[in-house]
């Protein structure tokens, strides 16, 4: 109910004065050490950032900016967000919170003004394809990132990672926001996703992935709702180990070793039927084992056990910074 208020609110407030800036982003020396399939050229870039709910711990904005990706398709090119900014004194901690596979936008929405109650920034982002950014052209599935096209589908992965990059460097420029404190998290797809940017971005040095793991062609070769695809693919002649290659760029245990020594959180599940434990358990330990909660649940029985996850995921955010981190 709090949720559907929280929209509800959202939608219904008149409107308010749109603030219009340009940030302007000039690679540190450290970006050479990002691969180069998520690494940013120096750019400057506009971004709209429209008010539309007050509440008494933090307000609401709508944010745009284009994405550092261009695609065939004009309205992927941007990117959709929505700023939760606390109020109050001081350099807060600012998070990047992604989506799930789904498209849930409620659940993300909920996360993110769950910490900026406790006094997080948090800037729930809409990645390729979803939202505003489905083309009217496309089939109506909203589940983007499993498209038909299994290869415009790994490329939308390196658009997101780049997307919550350049969310992240728009983050770091906010007065309120603390630039040594910047995360990123999500569920499921967002988990993913957002454990690849922790591991490449030498800016980003803290993140929480819930029902999230590494070994991305084994995930889709065996997961539910890839059935058609594993058909299809078979049929073409292709096979596992094309998969592999294909989407080894874009799997989390490609880079996972870029994890060690930031602050990571994790949430697995012990049944989990999409992301397996075993997915789960290699990006642990690929990451170097840091704090994962195990839940006896599966993907979709998750539900019932997201609430104390996303607790401990705000806690995690919204707790005391590690003495010399």
């Amino acid at each position: 109910m709090a949720i559907l208020m929280l929209i509800y609110a959202a939608i219904s407030l008149p409107p308010e004065p749109m603030i219009r800036g340009t940030i302007e982003f000039r690679p540190a020396a450290s970006e050479v050490t990002v691969p180069e399939l998520f690494r940013l050229r120096a750019a400057q870039f506009d971004y709209h950032l429209e008010p539309t709910l007050e509440t008494a711990r933090y307000s609401v904005a709508r944010l745009r900016f284009p994405s550092p990706i261009e695609t065939t398709e004009v309205v992927n090119n941007t990117v959709h967000a929505e700023y939760f900014q606390p109020k109050g004194e001081g350099a807060h901690p600012a998070v990047v919170v992604l989506h799930i596979l789904g498209a849930d936008f409620a659940l993300s929405r909920y996360m993110a003004a769950r910490l900026a109650d406790r006094g997080v920034a948090a800037l729930f982002l809409k990645l390729p394809y979803y939202g505003e950014r489905r083309p009217a052209s496309f089939v109506r599935d909203p589940k983007r990132i499993r498209a038909e096209d299994i290869e415009r589908s790994v490329t939308a992965m390196r658009q997101g990672v780049c997307d919550v990059r350049r969310a992240a460097i728009w983050l770091s420029k906010r007065p309120e926001v603390d630039p040594r404190r910047l995360g990123a998290t999500g569920i499921s797809l967002g988990g993913i996703v957002s454990s690849i940017v922790v591991a490449v971005d030498p800016e980003i040095r803290q993140g929480a992935f819930l029902l999230a793991g590494g070994d991305l062609a084994s995930i889709l070769w065996t997961m539910p709702e890839a059935r058609n695809f594993r058909a299809r693919w078979v049929e073409s002649g292709r096979t596992l180990d094309e998969l592999r290659t294909l989407s080894r760029p874009y799997d989390p245990l490609t880079y996972a070793s870029g994890l060690r020594g930031k602050r990571v959180f994790m949430m697995a599940g012990n049944v989990d039927e999409v992301i397996p434990p075993a997915s789960a358990r290699a990006l642990w330990e690929a990451a170097g084992r840091p704090s994962i909660q195990w839940y006896d649940c599966g993907h979709y029985s998750a539900a019932g056990f997201l609430l104390p996850g996303i607790r401990q995921t705000v806690d995690f955010f919204a707790g005391p910074w590690p003495q010399g981190g």
